[in-house]
């Protein structure tokens, strides 16, 4: 089996050094009880062994692939001694959320567990994106919990002579020649496109241009953590509105991150948010860290708590476009270790451009139960979300903001998890919890905060 990075891994990896903002991935599980730390401890052995233990080594050419190699040396699990409150809890998480990651020198994730004061636990599992996707960590989680460990063994990373490496690498450029050709074509396109006012490499609906980007305050160029919160519903609720309102449960949850937007004035002129979906790509035994896609919809957050019959249609009349139409984005990955690491910086923020009408909607789908018992037993509540690092509020007035939503379903909840920014306004963990609600409220469903 080739070890060989997929272009979009790479592309990933090469762009977080670019840039020095890396993207992480938390998985958050709540126990009412003590938790096992036997079993815990089974859990971590396991993951050692398992599809995420793994780590990136660099071409020796400049230009050349990176490779999946073993790792040098295993994450240990942090038992944390001193109990702390409950209410406390997703303060600790943060801090977790700040633990050094490395997916080349290790290590690439970490697993840590926190008794509460107060009764129960909490445990947070944190990786970096460039070893997994959402959908490949818990089918990685559900694997450790069932004690199931990771059926290839990757070379060392010495197991190569330079010689060799060279040879190879040169090799593997000579047979992508014919996907950079094509990924020309397509950057060609996305340029055009993007002047034609779309302002970002992955196709997207046409909608009114945004606003003129803000003025950053002078003075307040510095790094930030991005508001996070996580609500859950109860999973018959969500499933029954989603129905009443005639759309499915990925309709809702971007009519959802729609209104959501429209609450802080993410939106077009005309109102109109675009949602940007990932498209599960996932196929058995497959190697990538991010089997994903993007497709994205135009939606009426007005409409959206009265009916959700458009919002589907739009969903799949994406998809299928996305499966006849050649994905661009994804061609141009190929050109990706062809630039310079200053060059390619600079073009990632470029290809985002501003857009503050776009926010991210992602579905996890039916979690396999195993991921929610670490422990070896089911805990009460298990969230996943993301954890942009290194942004900095020039990044955010830039890029006219952010916000992102994952939901995913987990022993009889849906867990809503949210990370939002928007330039000129109070932007804190309280205020997003609020918004939460009061977007739940619009569709009335209820939920539970983390």
């Amino acid at each position: 089996m080739s070890n060989v990075l997929d272009l979009l891994d790479q592309t990933i990896f090469d762009v977080s050094r670019a840039t020095g903002r890396p993207s992480l991935l938390q998985c958050v599980w709540v126990y009412d009880r003590p938790v096992d730390l036997d079993g815990l401890r089974r859990f971590h052995e396991h993951l050692q062994r398992g599809r995420l233990s793994r780590r990136i080594a660099r071409s020796p050419l400049p230009f050349g692939r990176h490779r999946w190699v073993a790792p040098d040396h295993l994450p240990e699990l942090e038992i944390v001694e001193s109990a702390r409150p409950r209410k406390e809890f997703e303060a600790w998480l943060t801090e977790q959320g700040k633990t050094p990651l490395d997916c080349e020198h290790g290590p690439g994730w970490h697993l840590a567990v926190l008794p509460f004061t107060d009764g129960g636990a909490g445990v947070s599992f944190v990786i970096s994106h460039c070893l997994t996707d959402g959908v490949g960590l818990c089918e990685a989680l559900a694997d450790a919990a069932r004690g199931r460990d990771d059926p290839i063994s990757w070379p060392a990373a010495a197991a190569r002579r330079r010689w060799q490496a060279l040879r190879e690498d040169a090799g593997q450029t000579a047979r992508d020649i014919p996907a950079m050709g094509r990924a020309v074509v397509a950057a060609v396109r996305l340029a055009r496109r993007s002047r034609g006012g779309t302002g970002a490499a992955t196709p997207r609906p046409a909608t009114p241009a945004p606003a003129t980007p803000p003025a950053l305050p002078a003075g307040a160029d510095e790094r930030i953590v991005l508001p996070m919160a996580t609500v859950f519903v109860d999973a018959d609720e969500w499933e029954a509105r989603a129905q009443a309102l005639g759309g499915s449960s990925t309709a809702l949850l971007a009519g959802f991150a729609a209104r959501l937007a429209q609450r802080v004035g993410r939106v077009a002129a005309d109102g109109s948010v675009v949602v940007m979906m990932p498209v599960n790509e996932r196929a058995a035994d497959d190697t990538r860290a991010n089997a994903i896609s993007n497709v994205g919809v135009t939606v009426d957050p007005a409409r959206a708590t009265i009916d959700l019959r458009e919002i589907r249609t739009a969903i799949k009349q994406a998809w299928i476009r996305h499966r006849k139409v050649p994905d661009e984005e994804r061609a141009v990955n190929a050109i990706v270790p062809l630039l310079p690491k200053r060059l390619l910086g600079g073009a990632s923020v470029a290809m985002v451009g501003f857009a503050s009408n776009v926010v991210g909607s992602s579905n996890l789908g039916v979690v396999n139960p195993a991921a929610g018992r670490p422990d070896g037993t089911d805990a009460n509540y298990f969230a996943m979300r993301n954890i942009p690092v290194g942004v900095t509020t020039a990044t955010m007035y830039r890029r006219g903001g952010a916000q992102l939503v994952v939901l995913g379903r987990s022993h009889g909840h849906v867990f809503v998890s949210a990370l939002a920014y928007q330039p000129g306004r109070h932007n804190s963990n309280d205020g997003l919890r609020q918004d939460l609600s009061s977007t739940l409220n619009d569709f009335s469903l209820t939920g539970t905060h983390l």
